[in-house]
């Protein structure tokens, strides 16, 4: 299975130009259906996709069923498991396509939660109760997430040519590599990225050629766990009870944006969205009370 697994994921990556983080979502998922395939079965252990049927297919969704999977992670895996097998069958390696009529879990859609300025405020605030280079780096990358809007892999992917301070500007790179132009929405997190790198990134620095904005301890490009981490620590610190992720953080800049009158077009630049429809779902959203 492993050579079929390679070739659908680099026609991914060739032909429709997926991120990486998307590629490694469909090799997990993909990888967790090849094992279920290699286990041992009175039909004996499946090697070739040909031999694939859709009962199989079905006993791998009950299992994972059984598993407690929440609805739309069982949903990415039929979406990866029939883009496998539609991909096979185009490609002439299988006679027939086992995943037609392959039924997705029904996925309740649930409007994104944002926090209110109250907790933005502690938020913010929670790395300043530190001292040294990380909690300024800290300070640095709650402040830009908030006042940009940018999400994780954009963050941890900016490089220092990415920035003109004097014109309060980042160039970020969103999906498909797609350039969009973002000013820092206040003076604070300007002046935060300022500070990082005037005090805390000349102290993180390992290799003086290194050209990534935020670094970790090990003077390395930081990473999108490192930073998810950093974000949960300083949530707990602030009080903050509910989950708080990177995407929270840009729920909660395009909600209190929007509330501040901002154009819903110029919006959608910002956050760097395809459709404006995606946008949209920030005016069906109430803001919290604090």
């Amino acid at each position: 299975m492993e050579q079929y697994l390679n070739r659908f994921l680099e026609s991914l990556a060739a032909e429709k130009g997926y991120s990486d983080n998307t590629i490694a979502a469909y090799l997990n998922d993909l990888n967790q259906f090849a094992d279920f395939l290699r286990q041992p079965r009175s039909r004996g252990p499946v090697s070739e996709p040909g031999q694939i049927t859709t009962e199989m297919l079905n006993d791998y969704l009950g299992d994972m069923r059984g598993r407690g999977y929440a609805s739309a992670t069982l949903a990415r895996k039929v979406a990866a498991i029939k883009s496998f097998f539609h991909f096979l069958n185009a490609q002439g390696l299988i006679p027939s396509n086992p995943a037609v009529g392959l039924e997705s879990p029904k996925i309740e859609k649930r409007l994104p939660r944002i926090l209110t300025l109250e907790e933005i405020e502690r938020l913010l605030a929670a790395p300043s109760q530190a001292v040294g280079p990380k909690a300024l780096r800290d300070r640095a990358l709650l402040e830009l997430l908030y006042a940009t809007g940018m999400r994780v892999t954009e963050v941890v992917s900016l490089k220092l040519s990415d920035l003109d301070l004097d014109k309060g500007t980042i160039t970020c790179r969103g999906k498909h590599d797609k350039q969009r132009l973002i000013p820092f929405s206040g003076e604070t997190a300007l002046v935060a990225v300022r500070e990082y790198l005037l005090r805390s990134r000349p102290g993180l620095i390992k290799e003086p050629g290194e050209a990534a904005l935020f670094l970790n301890h090990r003077g390395q490009k930081l990473t999108r766990q490192g930073l998810w981490l950093i974000i949960k620590a300083y949530a707990g610190a602030a009080g903050i009870s509910a989950e708080v992720t990177p995407h929270t953080l840009r729920h909660s800049f395009a909600k209190h944006t929007l509330n501040k009158g901002e154009d819903m077009k110029r919006l959608q630049e910002l956050l760097g969205h395809a459709n404006l429809s995606t946008t949209l779902v920030y005016t069906q959203m109430e803001t919290p009370s604090q």
